[in-house]
């Protein structure tokens, strides 16, 4: 039987068609809590999920907690260096293992003081010892498969994930030119978002909204883009030349940092956009790399998370923080013109009378999540 309504099935299947014919999401998967309970199993539950930049956890025993799809997950760097992620619930009575994000040398739940390792073995259950036949070694935490690539941590809460580097099939080619996986994180930060979570990531990945959302700050930068690149893999990517650096106010179009080591050609002279299905997008520019990951928490309320990246050298650089500065304001000016556009967008969706739309050529990677999105909806329906 079939999860989704006849109306919104039939909506999803004039999504996959050629861009030139095809029509946007249906209403219906922006504001209906049956379609985000869908959504959440068929995308956040399965195949892989972008945790942002893997130098969140530097050093042995760095966490940080998570709610993915309703599930609580413990991401931790371990003994052996590898990031390890578990399913935040005791073992004994299931109250979260840990809280908030820091160092630690064991994992232990406040409730009754059971104790785990890092590997997510118990350390630790007092007072079980009268307990008839049991085993420390049969209550260790459940385990999820985490993969770093190229500087970015993924989770899948799949029994049996699908391999990572299919995932991302193509992915190194196209970001060969800046390195990824040298970059360092200058700066993240959090923020709720009163709107559902795609149109967030579909903003990010459009240039059509320049001119009415960013006409002061950012619109003058950009050129006209070149066409969204034909890949195989879980992610859709678009480059464009820019005016001057796309990482700054369009008053400040000349970089005040250097350009990144080894990036040569047209790839100093513009920004590429990507977005990995389904909760992370970063756009490459020429001296930095800025980046967000998404976490849905309900229809209308969305967890983002705000990253910039640079190679160490220009960090260790002199005046770096003060330059920085300059980098950060362009990022935040940007989203916070955005976000009322989301907001007011996701009261419109709310509509009974809201109705599919089309893509102008200005949409293409949008276009392109909008069909990755609506097979993985459609599946087995």
């Amino acid at each position: 039987m079939s999860e989704l309504d006849s109306e919104t099935a039939a909506g999803l299947r004039r999504v996959v068609e050629p861009i030139e014919t095809a029509k946007t999401l249906p209403p219906a998967v922006y504001r209906d809590a049956a379609v985000f309970d869908l959504e959440q199993r068929r995308m956040f539950r399965s195949g892989w999920v972008g945790l942002g930049r893997a130098d969140r956890w530097k050093a042995t025993g760095d966490y940080t907690t998570v709610t993915i799809a309703d599930v609580p997950i413990v991401v931790v760097r371990g003994d052996e260096g590898t990031l390890r992620g578990f399913d935040n619930t005791c073992s004994h009575r299931a109250n979260p293992v840990m809280k908030g994000e820091g160092n630690c040398v064991r994992m232990q739940c406040d409730f009754h003081a059971w104790t785990y390792r890092l590997d997510g073995s118990v350390h630790a259950a007092p007072s079980m010892q009268q307990t008839s036949g049991f085993d420390r070694a049969d209550y260790g935490l459940h385990e999820f498969s985490i993969a770093e690539r190229f500087g970015f941590a993924f989770v899948s809460l799949d029994h049996d994930p699908p391999d990572i580097d299919e995932w991302l099939t193509d992915f190194e080619a196209m970001h060969l030119s800046w390195s990824l996986g040298r970059l360092v994180t200058g700066r993240r930060r959090e923020f709720y978002l009163d709107a559902n979570w795609k149109p967030f990531m579909e903003v990010f990945n459009e240039y059509y909204h320049l001119p009415y959302v960013h006409p002061d700050s950012i619109n003058a930068t950009y050129l006209e883009p070149d066409a969204v690149d034909d890949v195989k893999g879980s992610f859709t990517t678009q480059f464009g030349l820019t005016d001057g650096t796309g990482a700054l106010l369009d008053g400040m179009k000349d970089p005040v940092l250097p350009v990144m080591p080894g990036l040569v050609g047209r790839d100093c002279d513009g920004v590429r956009y990507t977005w990995i299905y389904p909760n992370m997008t970063f756009a490459t520019g020429s001296e930095a790399v800025w980046m967000y990951e998404v976490y849905p928490v309900s229809p209308g309320r969305t967890l983002c998370a705000q990253t910039v990246c640079f190679p160490p050298e220009t960090i260790a650089s002199d005046g770096f923080e003060a330059k920085a500065a300059s980098y950060y304001e362009r990022f935040d000016v940007a989203i916070d013109e955005d976000i009322p556009f989301l907001q007011r967008q996701f009261h419109g969706q709310r509509s009974p009378f809201a109705r599919q739309g089309r893509f102008s050529h200005l949409e293409p990677s949008v276009a392109k999540f909008a069909c990755w999105y609506a097979d993985r909806l459609l599946a087995d329906d």
